[in-house]
């Protein structure tokens, strides 16, 4: 950003210019470039006395219309005050090194690119984490990712029933076997089931688990 308290204004020159040059003229032209879109073009030409035919110094300021802002409607007039300004400083009313004048840099100011601010992202509702063997099918969010090797759902596994049974899936005849688990009559069950997509005549024996006091499953003792 500029500035601007280090700039002179181009009110302020006019007024030097008619300070020192009692019969100057000023004079200014424009050319419409388009109405529709709001482009314009002034030039303004110095006298330093009424008698010249030969401007002393010209300028030229091209103007646009903006949606906000002083040149959503006075685009038109502030291109004028640009061209005057422009002129005024080639005719040396300007300080070194300043030769745009005030409305100029803040026209500058106006339109620097502002980086826009990256909207945050939406919180989202806290879902509780799932493990993906011990939720029922019709529960599982998709919140965690389904395990991608027999190792690891075997360590899932012996997390969650606390037995070294379950460090290795028993197997049937027909694969390895799917542990499931629920509850009937307000009691729990669990038990690995065959996972063969045969009628359940040929399916191999349930290996049976009882949920211990501790809230862990064991294997089913055989009855005597």
């Amino acid at each position: 950003m500029f500035n601007l308290s280090e700039y002179e204004t181009v009110d302020s020159r006019i007024h030097q210019f008619y300070g020192e040059y009692k019969d100057g003229r000023i004079v200014t032209e424009m050319e419409l470039i388009d109405m529709d879109k709001g482009l314009c073009v002034f030039k303004a030409y110095i006298y330093k006395d009424s008698v010249r035919t030969m401007p002393d110094a010209t300028g030229y300021a091209d103007g646009s219309r903006k949606d906000r802002g002083v040149d959503a409607q006075f685009w038109i007039n502030n291109a004028e005050t640009s061209s005057i300004g422009r002129a005024l400083a080639n005719l040396g009313l300007s300080a070194k090194g300043k030769r745009p004048s005030a409305e100029e840099m803040a026209q500058v100011n106006a339109t620097k690119t502002v980086t826009p601010r990256v909207a945050k992202p939406p919180v989202q509702d806290v879902v509780p984490e799932q493990d993906y063997w011990t939720t029922p099918v019709n529960e599982y969010m998709k919140v965690v990712d389904a395990p991608v090797s027999l190792e690891k759902a075997m360590e899932n596994i012996a997390a969650v029933m606390g037995t070294g049974e379950a460090v290795e899936a028993p197997s049937c005849e027909h694969g390895h076997m799917q542990w499931r688990e629920g509850q009937k009559n307000g009691k729990a069950w669990g038990g690995y089931f065959c996972n063969t997509a045969i009628s359940s005549a040929h399916r191999c024996p349930t290996k049976w688990y009882n949920l211990g006091s501790d809230g862990k499953f064991a294997p089913q003792k055989p009855r005597a």
